[in-house]
């Protein structure tokens, strides 16, 4: 009647407020602490460190989101979020990192692009080059510097011949 994995990928690890657990978490859903949790954390989804919650972890998962304390290192996909309650003592390795105003971190910060988009040119190369608009709008620049280098060759050997 339902199926395995869809029930799986819905269900989803609380830590309640209150609870103290230690040792090595593995989780193929989300996770979500709000008790406290020492040991190292390994997610595929995303994990939620509540308000209440105290992590002294280091922390692999998709996205993951701080409002409470994670003391240890933090690795991941897609986003880190430390919100205006939250605290990051440890070091981050993220493709995107969001700190709001209040929010405490303390550590070094290393941040990746997705694989897709490393394989494309950069910023820089492609707003340098102008577009078939500006091209016809603006003459050459290389025209315009010749034209008075050559000019400038001829009153040369005008003088001189």
């Amino acid at each position: 009647m339902f199926k395995e994995s869809k029930r799986l990928s819905l269900t989803d690890t609380l830590i309640g407020q209150g609870t103290h657990t230690e040792g090595k978490m593995v989780c193929e859903s989300g996770l979500r602490i709000e008790g406290e949790f020492r040991g190292d954390i390994e997610c595929v989804g995303d994990v939620i460190i509540g308000e209440c919650g105290i992590a002294r972890s280091n922390i692999s998962a998709r996205d993951l989101t701080i409002a409470g304390r994670v003391y240890g290192d933090v690795v991941t996909k897609g986003r880190l979020t430390i919100t205006a309650t939250g605290q990051l003592h440890g070091n981050i390795n993220a493709q995107t990192f969001i700190m709001q105003d209040g929010g405490i971190f303390t550590g070094a910060c290393r941040m990746d692009r997705a694989q897709e988009q490393s394989r494309s040119r950069p910023i820089m190369e492609t707003e340098a080059q102008p577009t078939a608009k500006e091209q016809t709008q603006q003459p050459n620049s290389k025209e315009q510097t010749q034209q008075p280098n050559s000019k400038e060759k001829d009153k040369r050997q005008q003088q001189a011949g």
